[in-house]
């Protein structure tokens, strides 16, 4: 009878720290190195991929105007060396706990799936948001390079040439008028019923803004996933170089729902004006909180964070 034996249980690692950051892009990559500067003991658990990984450029990023989104994060990474105090490590929390003056964070190596338990005196949620396309063909494939979503970031690139903004009421009009500044030609394309009210209509006609409210059956890219053309079910054909919407989008982690952190009505994690969320120690910063979405805005954000996560760490350490 052939002997069997039980898998050797796998060990888990324990890990304590001043700071716990969640989330590897620009927000939490600039906190770690604020904290870094500050001596204090980091760990960044990196879970994926950033948002922008299918963008061909960041934009609007002083220095760094137009760099790969995976190389602003190589240097980030590699700028953070020489400070020993800071990890970063290729993690997925999955649960976080508060432990009376320290929060316990579950979760496991995303390359050996080897469970880790880590302690921190405080963490900061710089996870950031995932955006839900229209659930159309061509729209998934083209995302990021036909399909965009911020003119700031990508408007200069496509300047002067024929644009689609999608969506309908209140939100894709303001977005093509706001886009008007960066091409002459831009068209609505609704999908359907546009839902756009006599006024709107109005002020989209004066900036020589067409409506197109046939439904859409698909957008057609080349190889490069540039788009070409939008394709109608009357059989018409729109030739556009990009369609600009805005994206419904929903949290990348339900770590600050699970611990009863207060929500936006659009689903952001609240933060006040230190970046503190309504839970005592819990900070976010980046996409995950309200405002503008920008990979300069998110690093910003998290050195802001940092400084106060510091601040607060000391006067805990200092008391009067």
């Amino acid at each position: 009878m052939p002997i069997t034996t039980k898998p050797a249980r796998r060990s888990v690692l324990v890990m304590h720290y001043d700071v716990l950051i969640i989330g590897g892009g620009s927000a939490g990559l600039s906190a770690a190195l604020t904290l870094g500067r500050c001596l204090r003991h980091v760990l960044v658990a990196d879970g994926g991929p950033p948002r922008n990984e299918a963008s061909p450029g960041v934009h609007g990023f002083l220095t760094r105007d137009g760099i790969r989104p995976a190389e602003l994060l190589r240097l980030g990474h590699e700028q953070l060396r020489p400070y020993d105090s800071v990890e970063v490590q290729c993690l997925e929390i999955t649960s976080i706990a508060r432990e009376g003056r320290v929060f316990r964070a579950a979760g496991f190596g995303t390359s050996d799936d080897v469970p880790v338990s880590v302690t921190a005196r405080r963490v900061l949620l710089a996870t950031g948001v995932a955006d839900i396309l229209p659930p159309l063909p061509g729209f998934r494939e083209l995302w990021g390079r036909g399909v965009l979503h911020c003119p700031y970031c990508h408007g200069w690139e496509v300047r002067n040439q024929p644009l689609a903004v999608y969506g309908q009421g209140r939100t894709v009009t303001g977005l093509a008028l706001l886009l008007s500044r960066w091409s002459p030609d831009v068209v609505v394309v609704t999908d359907g019923p546009g839902h756009l009210t006599l006024n709107a209509r109005r002020r989209l006609r004066r900036q020589k803004i067409r409506i197109h409210e046939e439904r859409i059956v698909r957008l057609v890219g080349s190889p490069t996933n540039d788009l070409q053309h939008i394709e109608f079910a009357d059989g018409s054909q729109l030739p556009r170089r990009a369609v600009f919407l805005h994206a419904h989008q929903h949290q990348r982690s339900a770590l600050a729902e699970k611990l009863g952190a207060r929500h936006t009505s659009k689903g952001a994690v609240w933060v006040d004006s230190a970046m503190h969320t309504s839970v005592p120690g819990l900070y976010a910063a980046g996409d995950t909180t309200p405002g503008t979405q920008q990979a300069l805005l998110a690093a910003a954000a998290g050195s802001k964070a940092a400084i106060v996560i510091n601040e607060s760490l000391t006067r805990e350490e200092c008391p009067r």
